[in-house]
């Protein structure tokens, strides 16, 4: 008995001491981190809407870092593709996603399966930047604000039409919303991307379309469109003359679009709280905020990893509804 009982001291203490090493081990990797080239992936074509601001944050990391942070576009399957890359990569920092929220708030609904699991898979480091979309028309729209458009659309059903980057974009889920909760009904026209949506709009073959402040009001400055509303719950700070949905009456008609760095799963938090420091250092200084947050009409959030986490999982639950009501799926 005596024996059996030194054999449980010898075990737990050899136990202890393995976890005393794997804790400096850990330590010192954190603190040494990075000693190789990092590779931050994104799920969307090169030159999209998130590309100037993942690179120019990659250019500030490899400044702080020593190392270069080589940015990897990899489109596919509505950002899937490059989600599921970091899901199964080494949990040991040299695997980034610069991540769009449809990845882990739209997609697991949108398909009946996908190859990654948007909580349990990832390691949640800080959400950047958030923003809404403006619903703008082509000025040849017989309606100039919500009301109007509301009216014109129950007078004439199926004949609006709408363009979107997609079935479950959300542009497509945002108007779903809107013709739900004002039973109106309008003609959805998907399109390969932005640039053809634009194009669309502005030469007046689809009516409508939702796009970014920074995109929609150079072009309302020039003619070219106009503004009916935006889909958030407060006016944007670089457009405030645009009312929003909430104040007339449709407050369901609000998604923000948000971009955030996380990893794979596994990551130790020191690793993750050293590098959610380095990316708020540069989201908090006052040139880099002011060239690529502020001046493309984003607002910088810089949630920690806790608050992210607990984000995703908020907005992920949320978002069901809004693809039930849309009916779409992608599978």
């Amino acid at each position: 008995m005596k024996k059996n009982f030194c054999n449980r001291i010898d075990f737990g203490l050899r136990v202890a001491c393995l976890l005393f090493i794997a804790g400096i081990g850990i330590t010192a990797i954190a603190q040494t981190w990075p000693i190789k080239p990092i590779k931050m992936l994104i799920g969307l074509p090169s030159g999209g809407g998130s590309d100037p601001l993942a690179r120019a944050l990659a250019q500030r990391l490899s400044t702080t870092w020593g190392q270069p942070v080589v940015v990897d576009n990899r489109p596919g399957a509505n950002t899937s593709l490059a989600t599921d890359i970091v899901a199964k990569s080494t949990p040991d920092g040299y695997t980034l996603l610069f991540g769009v929220d449809m990845a882990f708030t739209l997609n697991p609904h949108l398909y009946t399966k996908i190859p990654y699991d948007p909580v349990r898979d990832f390691s949640p480091i800080t959400q950047i930047n958030t923003f809404a979309l403006v619903l703008a028309a082509n000025p040849n729209l017989p309606a100039n604000n919500i009301t109007e458009l509301v009216t014109l659309a129950r007078s004439q059903p199926g004949k609006i039409t709408y363009a979107s980057t997609g079935a479950g974009s959300q542009m497509h889920l945002l108007t779903a919303m809107l013709e739900h909760k004002a039973k109106i009904s309008m003609l959805h026209i998907p399109y390969k991307g932005i640039p053809q949506m634009m194009m669309a709009t502005t030469s007046g073959e689809v009516n409508l379309s939702w796009v970014g402040p920074s995109t929609a009001k150079p072009l309302i400055a020039a003619g070219k469109l106009k503004a009916i509303g935006y889909g958030a719950l407060k006016r944007s700070p670089f457009m405030p003359e645009v009312p929003t949905f909430a104040e007339l009456g449709y407050p369901e008609v609000d998604m923000s679009v948000w971009y955030g760095i996380v990893g794979p799963a596994g990551m130790s938090r020191l690793l993750i709280d050293k590098i959610n420091k380095d990316i708020l250092a540069v989201v908090n200084d006052p040139e880099f905020r002011k060239n690529e947050i502020t001046n493309r009409a984003y607002e910088a959030t810089g949630l920690g990893p806790d608050e992210f986490a607990s984000l995703i999982k908020s907005e992920l639950a949320a978002r069901s509804e809004l693809i039930r009501i849309s009916g779409a799926k992608l599978d």
